[in-house]
């Protein structure tokens, strides 16, 4: 299946976003140098991280206040975008943060055992007009621009180009240079397989603002839909080291660059990531990965692969060519038939 038919991951998802939001996540099983240097015992952590609408970390020092139950009782500044702190016991808490450019923002933390949480935050830039650039080339959009490239997303998801086109033109009259607009304006030309006009915009967008991981990756996708391998290497390896989480069609489109340019033990290991994180949304991967654990000569490891692809998908149009594989395995000595 082509990649430009699975572009759900360019929709609402992945346009980084312009809100203040904050998010309270599982803790890591990691530890930073400052928090090895505390004393934990029998009390309860917390690590607050603190990220721009690029979804980067904040880039200046932010403040950090932690209060329990209403009452202050611990700051401090963050360091590359983080701060840790050592609470005094469980209770209900409360972590506000402040930047110089950005509107102050604060989250509700239940903290009922002794343990570590992690808590992210993410603060909207303050801005005075359709768009402004607090940080140098990443420009941000104003709430009106925001709405339209929105409403823009949600077309394209829904299939609706004509309605996308819409918005894309509105989006255009208040922020034609943002690199999300470009970015939305690439998407739609991916949707109508306008390659090469896909391609220049996205370059544009990625060139504004260096850290936009959607547009690396659609850029990338462009270059692929194109035939053009080589040159998707690069923007679509990019578009993971901004952001491991991208959805699996990035990976998807990666593997198959590194398939075609004969870069097999690459393209093992992103097929695999690939179809992980498709989370059965696109078991056709499965046949790239067989494909590249033969070219590595994993063959039982493809056989096993292409086997599972039958036994629970044996009614998709790729099955036939799941069973030519097994086969042709089979004659070439590499397994045996069961």
């Amino acid at each position: 299946m082509h990649p430009t038919k699975h572009l759900a991951f360019l929709g609402a998802a992945f346009l980084l976003p312009l809100m203040v939001c904050v998010v309270s996540l599982p803790a890591r099983c990691q530890d930073s140098s400052a928090e090895m240097n505390m004393s934990r015992g029998q009390r309860p952590e917390i690590s607050v991280t603190v990220r721009d609408s690029s979804g980067g970390e904040i880039s200046v020092p932010a403040m950090v206040k932690i209060y329990r139950s209403g009452v202050f009782t611990d700051q401090g500044a963050t360091r590359q975008g983080r701060a840790f702190f050592m609470l005094s016991g469980p209770g209900e808490y409360t972590v506000a943060v402040t930047a110089t450019g950005y509107e102050a923002t604060q989250k509700e933390v239940s903290i009922p055992v002794a343990l570590k949480s992690e808590v992210e935050v993410v603060l909207k830039r303050l801005l005075n007009s359709n768009e402004t650039s607090g940080v140098p080339g990443k420009p941000v959009l104003a709430p009106k621009a925001q709405e339209a490239v929105n409403k823009g997303e949600v077309a394209l998801s829904a299939g609706k180009l004509k309605d996308a086109d819409k918005y894309l033109g509105e989006a255009i009259k208040l922020a034609p240079g943002n690199p999300d607009v470009l970015y939305l304006q690439g998407v739609l030309d991916l949707k109508r397989q306008n390659f090469t006009a896909a391609q220049e915009v996205l370059e544009k967008a990625t060139q504004i603002d260096p850290t936009h991981a959607p547009a690396f990756a659609a850029l990338g996708m462009a270059f692929s839909d194109q035939g053009k391998f080589e040159a998707a290497i690069p923007p679509l390896e990019k578009s993971l080291q901004l952001n491991s989480a991208m959805a699996w069609e990035a990976y998807w489109s990666l593997a198959r660059s590194y398939y075609q340019l004969q870069k097999y033990e690459e393209a093992v290991k992103t097929s695999q990531e690939a179809l992980t994180k498709s989370n059965g949304k696109a078991p056709e991967i499965e046949l790239l990965v067989a494909k590249s654990l033969v070219a590595v000569g994993r063959f039982d490891d493809a056989a096993q692969a292409l086997r599972d692809f039958l036994k629970n998908h044996g009614d998709r149009s790729e099955a036939t060519t799941a069973r030519r594989y097994l086969d042709r395995m089979v004659a070439d000595g590499k397994i045996q038939r069961q």
